[in-house]
């Protein structure tokens, strides 16, 4: 089934509103009659924070399934097949349009979602997150052979939240990867990539009213101060507002595993935004091979930790809070 050029364009138009880590979108895409092809762009990598990649092409894989939810609101059925080319590793996907398909009420609601979908750091409004939609994030976890770990539990809570304040701290006191985050911080309206100011709290994340620390953006700009190092496992958590938290995994560590738990993410934050639920990622612990294997061995998981993500119901955002995207003729070539 031939796709014509303008509906690629749509396709990948979709495809790059993936977010990505620091709004890097290290992507590029090629597609012809019945095919698109998607490649790791390693231009766009993050040697400091991401040295082997593994943050950036899990942002692929959500690409590749946004991709395959904007083909089905096309009408379009799509088979995936991941690291097609074992001599190019950057090579990550081939989506090939196998037929027409029914489109239903779903695929018209999640290709929606693609649009809706920004990331929100600001802290959630006090409003629970349904159990309903936890479970069916996990069901859909699943189908891409990957897992859900909601953080419930009171130990395996305060344990992350320690790993998270270490590794924020180990982050804040590397001159290489304040640089490399700042290299990536846009001030200019209209900018295509990187992390908008404007999308930023500015208040310090270590006192805003939350238990979950987000990445400082800004800590390179803002006056030093002593870290204060998150509960001690051993330490009853304090009284604040907890937004759901959800740790998302797979059983290997390579990068087809990298590429599904990209995919499964994708319909996790469609599922959950067509819910009125906004997240963001918490990524710090799983930033360092330290903390990330602590975390591993804290919770006792039988697989690795991909992304923890925080859910829950978003405040009003003042304008110009949403990153912007790399024109699409930038990203897609014709051949």
């Amino acid at each position: 089934m031939a796709v014509e050029q303008q509906d690629w364009a749509q396709v990948v138009a979709a495809a790059t509103r993936a977010p990505s880590i620091h709004n890097t979108q290290p992507w590029r895409f090629r597609a012809t009659a019945d095919r698109l092809d998607v490649f790791f762009d390693p231009g766009r990598a993050l040697p400091v924070l991401d040295p082997t990649a593994r943050q950036q092409v899990i942002s692929c894989g959500i690409a590749v399934e946004f991709a395959v939810v904007a083909l089905a609101a096309q009408g379009k059925a799509a088979e995936v097949d991941l690291l097609p080319d074992p001599g190019d590793p950057d090579h990550l996907a081939v989506l090939r349009v196998t037929g027409a398909a029914a489109t239903g009420a779903d695929d018209a609601a999640l290709a929606t979602a693609i649009e809706r979908r920004h990331t929100v750091r600001a802290p959630f409004l006090p409003r629970a997150v349904p159990q309903e939609l936890i479970d069916r994030i996990q069901v859909e976890a699943g189908r891409f052979g990957t897992w859900v770990k909601p953080i419930t539990r009171e130990e395996e809570e305060v344990a992350t939240v320690f790993l998270l304040s270490r590794a924020e701290e180990i982050e804040q006191s590397d001159p290489a990867y304040l640089a490399e985050l700042e290299s990536w911080m846009r001030t200019e309206p209209g900018a295509v990539d990187g992390v908008p100011v404007e999308a930023v709290p500015s208040d310090d994340p270590q006192a805003r009213p939350s238990n979950w620390l987000i990445r400082d953006f800004v800590v390179g700009s803002r006056e030093r101060a002593d870290f204060l190092p998150g509960q001690d496992p051993d330490a009853p958590p304090p009284e604040v507002e907890r937004p759901a938290v959800v740790l998302l995994g797979t059983d290997e560590d390579d990068r087809d595993d990298w590429l599904m738990a990209g995919r499964a993410l994708a319909r996790a934050l469609l599922i959950v935004t067509v819910d009125g639920v906004a997240a963001s990622p918490l990524t710090q612990a799983l930033d360092w091979p330290s903390t990330r294997s602590r975390l591993q061995s804290r919770l006792s998981l039988v697989g690795h930790p991909q992304m923890l993500l925080r859910m829950g119901y978003p405040p009003d955002l003042p304008d110009g809070a949403v990153s912007g995207r790399r024109p699409v003729a930038e990203v897609l070539d014709f051949g």
